[in-house]
């Protein structure tokens, strides 16, 4: 957890990431309270945000998720998301398991993604409902 953003609930990810695609719908789908909000990577706004806290756009190794105002990284970002998810608040035990051995695993799948899930010409868009939660 490092640095600051001014808005809150905001979900940085790699639009043209097929898995990270699937991952923002899952929460969406998940968030019945509309507490996330989602940027791509790709967006102006999520590029901003990326360098903003040091994350290569050209190359994004990482999601971020800012909640309260602190930017979560890696395995803590996801954990963070799950955890605020209706009925995923068991995860927070994962917490229990080393940062160094979560990270490594996130790396590992961050690392392959496009080649093991594959990637969209485009951001994905998705339908109004989710559209209405993206910010560009």
């Amino acid at each position: 957890m490092t640095g600051r953003w001014p808005d809150d609930n905001i979900i940085l990810y790699d639009g043209i990431c097929i898995f990270c695609s699937r991952w923002i719908r899952f929460v969406a789908k998940r968030d019945a309270s509309r507490i996330f909000r989602f940027t791509a990577i790709q967006s102006d706004y999520g590029t901003r945000l990326a360098r903003a806290f040091n994350i290569d756009p050209g190359d994004p190794d990482t999601n971020a998720v800012i909640h309260g105002g602190v930017a979560y990284f890696k395995s803590d970002a996801a954990l963070m998301v799950l955890a605020a998810l209706p009925g995923w608040g068991w995860v927070r035990l994962l917490r229990g398991v080393p940062k160094p051995l979560r990270d490594a695993v996130y790396t590992l799948v961050a690392s392959n993604r496009y080649r093991i899930f594959g990637k969209y010409e485009a951001c994905f868009l998705g339908d109004d409902s989710f559209r209405a939660r993206v910010i560009e």
